[in-house]
């Protein structure tokens, strides 16, 4: 457990904006998706510009903490694309789905806190 802390406390910072990162490419690509299903430029135009933020947003994280931590986080990209499908797309989310997510948020907490 002392260990866990240790590197939340050592790579925190980075880990919080690789899953802010995370969240923005994730939003990017559901306007993409929305942009190819109603043709509605401004979607296509507001996903550039969260992939974008996205992006940059990564590049800062790596500043913050060791790659090995840090780029695993964007396994989070899985998670929210999996909650906006549900929740903004009305696409079902499974057992498996809910399953999976809890999988994943597993993973990401013992990356995260598995520096040492």
């Amino acid at each position: 457990m002392k260990n866990i802390i240790k590197s939340l406390t050592a790579n925190g910072k980075g880990i919080l904006i690789m899953i802010l990162a995370s969240f923005f490419t994730s939003i990017g690509q559901m306007f993409w998706k929305i942009f190819r299903e109603n043709n509605l430029f401004l979607f296509l135009v507001l996903g550039f510009i969260l992939y974008a933020m996205g992006a940059i947003s990564m590049i800062v994280a790596f500043k913050f903490g060791k790659y090995s931590i840090i780029h695993p986080m964007m396994c989070t990209s899985y998670i929210f694309a999996i909650l906006l499908g549900g929740f903004f797309l009305g696409e079902y989310l499974s057992t498996y789905k809910i399953l999976g997510i809890s999988i994943i948020s597993l993973g990401v907490i013992l990356i995260g806190g598995g520096d040492e």
